[in-house]
């Protein structure tokens, strides 16, 4: 086949692109920092001429201008995880929610329950043999894309080349944009040092043994354990995302996947969020593979791995050991993303470590603080990890381990790493509750 004449015929302008959008039309956008910005902003102006089109996606980084007022009746967005940039308008009812875990968010789409009209993606331009890569976001893309009637790729000459299971031939792209911008850069904790959040991560790093494999959560926790690792030996990494904290453990020695029981010598992820140093680094690293979601976040896959080691966050634990983790009260405030996915599947794991961190308190607008760790979930809260799959919890007062244990002695472990403030309120509800 002669890619270079493929490519001109389906070189188009954004503008143009988006008139392949009609009304009534379900889409697929990937998001992370692989939003393709050019082709939205070209929706967002055609949006007028259309009616009820829906866009289907998860976390995206950047601006939402799709989900604004304006678009009310031309654009409604239904997302299966709810970042900071749309979490307004599903919180008053602008846009929707669909709760799924994250290993089978992919399969809505590929399985048909939604099936997808039109895909919007960004990619790395095409190698010698017309193959893009899909880059930095591979996990939660790569089969809605597959099964869209129509894809509409960004072709940016700035996104990584990323290896694995993470391409896709030109000549399965009917619509392609040339672009040349840097990819939005990402973060997990841009506030800098945190006593609490330092003090968490080195009890989590305590319990990570050499030869570990690692999944390591959004949010400053999970990032911040990586800083406490230097002294462990031959670390592997399987896990939904990755962010910059692990190219200084391969510079070091430290990050070798050597021990990893699948995959060995590779890092394996779905996605990444980061900076520029990071998006340079996995370049065409033979040491990086991208895989889809349904893949890696598969419990069963990820239980292959000995030692796997899960590290994810929470709003709010009770004393029976039920993790909060997408809602405040009933107020939906995020996702379960692939938190159930990896618990479990550590928890299969030989010598497996799945951890819930969180800190202590939280500080409400009014300047009161609160405890996370609770006799009884909110009204409405939601349940993402259940009494029966969790294993360790960790804040900045230490560890409880919670597996094998009754309920009052899960407690007990609970009232312990709670903050002092709250202890004997804890345990006079929990006495009250004939917990203790």
């Amino acid at each position: 086949m002669d890619y270079n004449r493929v490519l001109q015929t389906r070189i188009t302008t954004a503008e143009q692109a988006v008139r392949n959008i009609h009304s009534g039309q379900r889409i697929f956008l990937t998001g992370n920092c692989s939003v393709p910005q050019t082709v939205l902003k070209a929706l967002v102006e055609y949006a007028p001429q259309l009616e009820n089109v829906q866009i289907c996606q998860a976390l995206s980084v950047g601006p939402a201008d799709y989900v604004e007022s304006p678009m009310e009746g031309h654009l409604r967005v239904n997302t299966m995880f709810i970042s900071a940039n749309i979490r307004k308008a599903v919180q008053t009812g602008k846009a929707d929610f669909t709760p799924v875990l994250l290993s089978e968010f992919p399969l809505l789409f590929k399985n048909g329950v939604l099936p997808i009209d039109v895909a919007l993606i960004h990619v790395s331009p095409p190698d010698e043999h017309g193959f893009c890569s899909f880059g930095v976001e591979v996990g939660l893309t790569k089969s809605p894309a597959e099964s869209a009637k129509v894809i509409i790729a960004e072709v940016n000459q700035q996104m990584p080349r990323t290896l694995g299971d993470s391409f896709i031939h030109v000549s399965r792209l009917h619509h392609m944009v040339p672009v040349d911008y840097p990819l939005p850069e990402l973060m997990m904790s841009e506030e800098g040092p945190d006593a609490v959040v330092e003090k968490i991560a080195s009890f989590i790093a305590d319990l990570i043994p050499d030869g570990a494999t690692m999944q390591m959560g959004i949010g400053a926790i999970p990032d911040a354990v990586l800083k406490y690792l230097f002294d462990k030996k031959d670390l592997g990494v399987h896990s939904e995302l990755f962010s910059d904290g692990v190219i200084d453990l391969v510079e070091a020695g430290v990050l070798t996947n050597s021990r990893k029981s699948i995959h060995t010598g590779k890092i394996t992820a779905g996605f990444i969020l980061g900076s520029s140093r990071l998006y340079k680094w996995v370049d065409d690293n033979p040491m990086i593979e991208l895989h889809p979601t349904e893949y890696i976040n598969d419990p069963f896959v990820i239980a292959q791995n000995d030692r796997q080691v899960a590290v994810n966050s929470a709003i709010e634990i009770d004393l029976t050991g039920q993790v909060c983790a997408d809602s405040i009260g009933p107020k939906l405030y995020s996702g379960v993303g692939g938190q159930l996915d990896f618990v479990y599947g550590a928890s299969r794991s030989k010598g497996g470590v799945p951890v819930i961190a969180l800190p202590s308190t939280a500080m409400m607008r009014n300047g009161d603080m609160i405890s996370r760790i609770v006799t009884m979930l909110k009204h409405g809260a939601g349940v993402v990890t259940s009494r029966n799959h969790i294993r360790y919890v960790v804040t900045e007062y230490g560890i409880a381990s919670l597996y094998g244990k009754t309920i009052r002695q899960r407690a007990q472990e609970l009232i312990n790493i709670a903050h002092p403030d709250f202890r004997d309120q804890l345990t006079h509800e929990a006495k009250e509750l004939k917990y203790l």
